[in-house]
């Protein structure tokens, strides 16, 4: 699996959801803080997005915000501020319940707002997604629910890979750098691909035809953390996911991460995770899923 499906992968939990809201006059929708990623995309007209911060932004048509960490905001129409009623706004909101005991460290990086603005020909994937999501919540047919929960997966996917684009486009340091620079993301995918291999920092180099030196410097420069301390992350995250998802033996486990007996295996979750493998699947194996989010009309 590549990288950033490595990523989704680790934190979803449970099915998205999303549902239509219109609104016409003065409105005002408050979203509470909550344990996954809001969205929302405007289908027709626009509106303001505020934040706790005092901070407002304009969303126009076509516009797609995305809340990764669940924060705290509010939508409500243009002219709200001076009474003055806009035109009929169209919106589909939604949330991603997410796992975020661990999370990767590609989430850290993503701001608690993510605005993907309207421009023409880009992000031509992210804008069909929208238009065939807009389709099935107007017009549900057989089939409607399936497809819906397939177009959010990829919903998600299409604003994460936006992000990183114009992350890129912008010059941005740190993970967004990192997926771009082939160097560095040959050796990701290959970590991810086999984290049971053994690898060296000086196999990793020849991944991505870099001496031990220079590769460890570019990859700790760009990743944040040396490429064996990454590897040791990523390794340990499949583990505790394994541990809360299936029956599977610790000793398989630790075989199918890397580690040659559960001894060796036990004692580097214990330094990651802060307990035992085998405390860590009773404490969190009866996991409940994170609380849906829900807007509450203003």
């Amino acid at each position: 699996m590549d990288v950033l499906s490595d990523v989704i992968t680790s934190f979803r939990a449970g099915r998205p959801f999303a549902n239509r809201e219109d609104r016409a006059g003065i409105w005002h929708i408050p979203f509470a803080s909550f344990a996954g990623a809001g969205f929302h995309i405007v289908l027709s007209g626009s509106c303001r997005l505020l934040t706790p911060d005092g901070s407002q932004r304009t969303l126009s048509i076509g516009d797609v915000v995305l809340t990764p960490h669940g924060a705290q905001h509010a939508l409500e129409n243009l002219g709200h501020a001076d009474a003055e009623a806009d035109g009929p706004t169209s919106l589909l909101c939604g949330a991603y319940q997410l796992d975020q005991t661990h999370p990767h460290p590609l989430l850290a990086t993503l701001p608690d707002v993510i605005h993907l603005r309207v421009q023409f020909g880009r992000h031509p994937a992210l804008h069909s997604a929208v238009s065939l999501l807009g389709t099935e919540l107007q017009n549900p047919q057989q089939g409607s629910v399936s497809a819906l929960s397939t177009l959010l997966d990829l919903l998600l996917i299409y604003m994460l890979r936006a992000w990183l684009d114009d992350e890129s486009d912008r010059g941005a340091s740190g993970w967004s750098a990192a997926l771009a620079d082939p160097v560095i993301s040959a050796a990701l995918s290959a970590m991810h691909e086999n984290p049971a291999h053994a690898w060296t920092v000086e196999e990793l180099g020849k991944e991505a035809n870099l001496s031990r030196a220079a590769f460890a410097r570019r990859f700790t420069t760009l990743v944040g953390e040396p490429p064996l301390t990454y590897l040791t992350w990523w390794r340990l995250s499949i583990a505790a996911r394994l541990l809360k998802e299936s029956g599977t033996s610790l000793e398989s486990i630790a075989r199918s991460v890397g580690y040659g007996s559960q001894y060796a295996f036990a004692n580097a979750f214990k330094r990651v995770h802060g307990t035992s493998p085998g405390r860590y699947r009773r404490t969190h194996s009866g996991d409940q899923q994170p609380t849906q989010w829900h807007p509450s009309p203003g």
